[in-house]
């Protein structure tokens, strides 16, 4: 093992259909020589995708790597939520990735249900189960997209951890001093948890850029300049993102994060050779 290893998570999302199956399994299987910790799966709008989601987390803890799924509760009663969790129980889930989530397209905010924000679920979860979930919670380094001002995303995220969270996971960014930021000024809010630092490999420039803007995270404009310039050269594309996000990780890595979790896209080989980069050795 490398001198430079820090633990390791991989996000996935559920397969539509069997060859995504297929290519997601073999994904799996390059990316467990890294000896991740823990892989997590999304969880689509609404709960949208939670029969897939279900299935690709038994297939991971089925493989002998613990697996944790979004679980979202928007639009959700207390009796669905309890329901939910002793399935998850009777499963061998022992994480969950607790998260407010979005409605989908066409739900008015009446449909809300009776969880409005994900620090009621992670209190329902620990007042309903107790301790028996490990339980990880969103952060976000430039703010959450639909918050009024940084000061109250950060205290919406200290209500998330005093309600019971273990740890948390950043939304991707590419500026490492707007994560080092909300972690001093987190911890200054007496949150001790650790914050994973979440890890988007740009494989592809009007895909990230539109993510991006989607969820309020700053591209940086020479980064955002760059790749717009190469126009449709996608190997260039594709090593200019791995310089990029290996300088990113080397930084963090360097400061001394808790970890790292990757959102891997159901591919192995951006990630596989960021770490190789930094000479994270796969497990012998």
């Amino acid at each position: 093992m490398s001198a430079n290893r820090v633990p390791l998570s991989f996000e996935f999302f559920p397969p539509k259909t069997p060859e995504g199956v297929v290519k997601l399994a073999d994904a799996r299987r390059q990316l467990y020589a890294l000896r991740p910790e823990f892989c997590s799966v999304t969880y689509g709008a609404g709960g949208s995708t939670q029969e897939g989601t279900l299935q690709t987390v038994r297939d991971i803890l089925a493989e002998g790597v613990d697996a944790a799924p979004h679980f979202s509760c928007i639009g959700a009663t207390r009796a669905s939520i309890a329901d939910k969790l002793a399935q998850f129980e009777a499963a061998g889930i022992r994480r969950l990735v607790a998260l407010r989530g979005d409605l989908p397209s066409g739900f008015g905010a009446g449909a809300l249900g009776e969880f409005r924000y994900a620090s009621d679920l992670v209190a329902f979860v620990r007042e309903t189960t107790g301790e028996r979930f490990h339980v990880e919670v969103g952060a976000y380094p430039e703010m959450h997209p639909q918050a009024r001002t940084p000061a109250d995303d950060l205290k919406a995220f200290a209500t998330k951890v005093r309600a019971g969270a273990n740890a948390a996971i950043t939304q991707m960014f590419f500026n490492s001093d707007a994560y080092f930021r909300f972690v001093d000024e987190a911890y200054a809010l007496g949150v001790g948890i650790p914050i994973v630092p979440g890890i988007m490999p740009i494989t592809n420039a009007s895909g990230i850029i539109r993510f991006a803007d989607n969820c309020g995270t700053e591209i940086p404009r020479w980064i955002r300049l760059r790749l717009q310039g190469f126009g449709d050269d996608v190997e260039s594309i594709r090593a200019f993102g791995l310089d990029v996000v290996t300088d990113l990780v080397d930084q963090l890595t360097t400061a001394g994060v808790p970890g790292l979790h990757f959102y891997t896209m159901n591919q192995a080989a951006p990630t596989l050779e960021i770490c190789r980069r930094l000479g994270f050795a796969p497990a012998a």
